[in-house]
């Protein structure tokens, strides 16, 4: 059965809660991000996490992470590397590679209070899950369909193709403009 959709006329952001999805929910998410998602779902690469953002229980957004992008020029520009640093590194890196608000009305601030609180609690959910922590995040945008305002609104910097942001615990949001070269 599918989990409840709380009306968006009726949030208040400050009451909106970000968890982990439990296995039980695995099917429901991945069939609401193909349905709603304008890229749809075949699967997240690599390691990944999938989070709920939720009010009372009542679902209002899905955000996916996944593995880094192989390779992203402006991001490896930014963080300085060697190559062989790189290569070692780079599982010290997650994408954000799905991000949706479930239909309904628009909220002022509701996607950028999701990205802070999924943020805030990333490392320590891929520690725990994966093993390991977190130095860097990254994402990818359209720019024919959006501008990345939440990111911004969020504390992502942009870095040329990117936007980085000093998140919670240490983590830097990068979102990039473009698909990776």
């Amino acid at each position: 059965m599918a989990p409840p959709v709380l009306p968006t006329s009726a949030v208040d952001v400050s009451r909106v809660r970000v968890r982990l999805i439990g296995a039980d929910e695995r099917r429901e998410w991945d069939r609401l991000m193909r349905a709603h998602h304008y890229l749809g779902l075949t699967a997240l690469v690599g390691r990944s996490l999938r989070y709920v953002a939720e009010v009372d229980g009542l679902w209002l957004a899905l955000v996916g992470w996944a593995s880094a992008a192989l390779k992203c020029a402006s991001r490896d520009r930014w963080i300085g590397w060697s190559p062989t640093l790189q290569w070692q590194r780079l599982n010290l890196i997650a994408n954000n590679s799905r991000f949706l608000l479930l239909p309904g009305e628009r909220v002022p601030n509701l996607a950028s209070r999701i990205l802070g609180l999924t943020l805030a609690r990333l490392s320590a959910d891929w520690q725990a899950v994966h093993g390991h922590r977190l130095l860097l995040a990254e994402t990818f945008i359209d720019p024919s369909r959006f501008r990345g305002t939440c990111y911004r609104a969020a504390n992502w910097i942009d870095v040329s193709t990117c936007l980085l942001s000093t998140g919670s615990d240490q983590i830097l949001g990068l979102n990039g403009m473009a698909k990776p070269d």
